[in-house]
Formats: C-alpha cells, sequence, structure tokens
C-alpha cells in the first residue's frame, strides 16, 4: 500500500482521526458550563491515555480494543455517527442509529487504530483553549517523529452532559468531513440499503 507523503492531505486527515481514537456544530442537549482548563485537560487526558497505549510495546491485536475504550471515553461517538451518516441519519429508526453508532465506533478505532504506531517517538502539545460559539477549540502541536510539526484542533464541548471532543481539524482537514464523505460512499455503493452497511461496518477498519 502507498504510504502518503507527510503533506499529503488524506494522511492529515487519517493522523486528525489517529490522535482522536478516528461532527456538527450543532449539538443537541442542554449545555453545561465547561471552562477553559476542562477543555485543556479532556484533551491532556486524550493525548496521554493515547500515549500510554502506543508505547506499551503491546501487539496491535491487544491495542485496538484500548484504542476503541479511549474513544469511546473522550469523544461523543452519537454525534460523530450522526454526522458521518450525514442526510441518511433523517430517515433512520432509533435502532438503526443505535446499531450504526455501535458499528461505526469499532471501524473508527479499528481503521484509525492501526496508524497509532507511526507516532511512536512523537508527541502531542496542548498550546491553548479559546471559546467559539458553545464550545472550545483546543490547539495543539503535533510532533511526529521524522515530520515537521503541525497544528491540530480537538473541538470541545459539554453540551452532552459531559465534556467530550466532537470534530478535529488538523492543518485545517475537517476528521469529519473526511468521514462523512466516505461513510456516504459506502452506503452509495449499497444502495442506500443502511444494515447492509451496519453489517459491513462491523467487519471494516
Amino acid at each position: 500500500m502507498k504510504t502518503p507523503l507527510p503533506n499529503d492531505p488524506a494522511r492529515r486527515a487519517l493522523l486528525a482521526c489517529a490522535l482522536a481514537t478516528g461532527a456538527t456544530l450543532a449539538l443537541p442537549g442542554a449545555a453545561r458550563a465547561l471552562t477553559e482548563a476542562e477543555a485543556s485537560q479532556l484533551i491532556d487526558q486524550v493525548v496521554g491515555d493515547i500515549n500510554r497505549v502506543i508505547n506499551s510495546g503491546r501487539s496491535e491485536a491487544q491495542m485496538l480494543p484500548e484504542f476503541e475504550r479511549i474513544f469511546a471515553r473522550y469523544a461523543d461517538v452519537p454525534i460523530i455517527a450522526r454526522s458521518a451518516l450525514g442526510v441518511a441519519a433523517r430517515s433512520a429508526s432509533a435502532a438503526q442509529m443505535r446499531a450504526f453508532t455501535e458499528a461505526f465506533q469499532g471501524y473508527m478505532s479499528r481503521k484509525y487504530g492501526r496508524r497509532f504506531r507511526e507516532f511512536i517517538g512523537g508527541e502531542l502539545i496542548v498550546r491553548e483553549a479559546r471559546p467559539f460559539r458553545d464550545f472550545y477549540e483546543v490547539r495543539t502541536t503535533a510532533a511526529l517523529r521524522g515530520q515537521a510539526p503541525f497544528e491540530v484542533v480537538f473541538l470541545v464541548s459539554g453540551r452532552s452532559g459531559r465534556n467530550l471532543f466532537f470534530n478535529i481539524f488538523i492543518e485545517g482537514v475537517n476528521m469529519l468531513a473526511t468521514e462523512r464523505t466516505e461513510i456516504g460512499a459506502l452506503l452509495d455503493q449499497r444502495r442506500g440499503n443502511l444494515d447492509t452497511l451496519i453489517a459491513d461496518l462491523r467487519r471494516m477498519g
């Protein structure tokens, strides 16, 4: 498989997702007070947990379930999944959305978790958190071995009742927009059959 160059947008999007293990701005539910310190602390915890896994010396098969637990703990998975599904989410039943969200969570964790070895020897440094609309942007600098540093921005909100990230940008590349395009293409290939997509996502990644 071809390895993308460091500045390749596809690689940047992939690494953004991997950092998240990887939404819309309109989040449902009542907002809770979220502070700058809390937003920064969340991303510090995300990065710390990821670093512990990738430097654990475990096999890939052992690491993947850990990555899924990180994604489930720190990401607003229902919002990310619904946004990735796009307009098809409007006609999906509640049962289908639950099944899709579960399948999507595993798919994302497997898909991007396999690339985490690229982060060994690198670090992600939280620089600042600043309010934007009703959420926070947490700006970080990623320094991976053999590459020039690049910016990763996490969007963090407390509107789901917990402090969680709901999207990531890396040098302007929107993680969720990338996933929405890919999930849309997968659904089109299945002629809009969401149940088939759900079944296939459980095996993919």
